[in-house]
């Protein structure tokens, strides 16, 4: 019974700092990368698809971004939806292609989206804490219920403050690359 709330926590937890590491993707560095434009939703025949589904999106070099619709109908689509996202970002056509150039980061852009991470680090924090909050709660409401010892709840308990320490060491880590990954010129 504890092993498969152990078990349960983990996998949250897991899926806590897989969450994170989206989000991360999310904030955009210096360098271009393709996952940058995974939030980018295209109107393709009615109906919203993410631009990955409509075009193959690659990089030509460290500082940009090609995207190459399947249809060539589909530039000015892409085009505009590129433009319209929060990116920051202003694509450059070229019969089928579309360059995205990445612009140099401010030092002043910079430390906003360190302070972005940082917030997604810490609701990551919480979200692992809530979960050892309810897991304990559980294991709290067995022990009341006579179904397991106060050894067993002491022992479980240990155990999940070890996970919640591991994963928050994960996110501490993930966020100390990201700054890292931000502040490089």
């Amino acid at each position: 019974m504890i092993n498969d709330l152990k078990k349960d926590a983990e996998a949250r937890m897991k899926k806590s700092v897989e969450a994170l590491g989206h989000n991360f993707n999310k904030i955009r560095t210096g360098r271009a990368h393709p996952s940058l434009l995974d939030t980018i939703r295209i109107s393709y025949y009615g109906s919203e698809v993410p631009l990955s589904q409509v075009a193959n999106i690659g990089v030509e070099d460290a500082r940009t971004l090609t995207v190459t619709p399947w249809e060539r109908t589909m530039v000015p689509e892409v085009e505009k939806a590129i433009m319209k996202s929060d990116l920051g970002l202003n694509p450059n056509s070229a019969g089928n292609v579309i360059r995205i150039p990445m612009p140099p980061l401010t030092e002043e852009t910079r430390k906003g989206y360190i302070k972005q991470a940082r917030a997604e680090a810490e609701s990551s924090r919480v979200s692992i804490r809530n979960i050892r909050r309810d897991v304990l709660a559980d294991i709290k409401e067995l022990v009341k219920e006579k179904e397991i010892s106060e050894d067993d709840e002491r022992r479980a308990a240990d155990e999940i403050q070890k996970l919640t320490d591991r994963y928050i060491a994960e996110i501490d880590k993930a966020l100390a690359a990201k700054e890292a990954d931000l502040m490089a010129f």
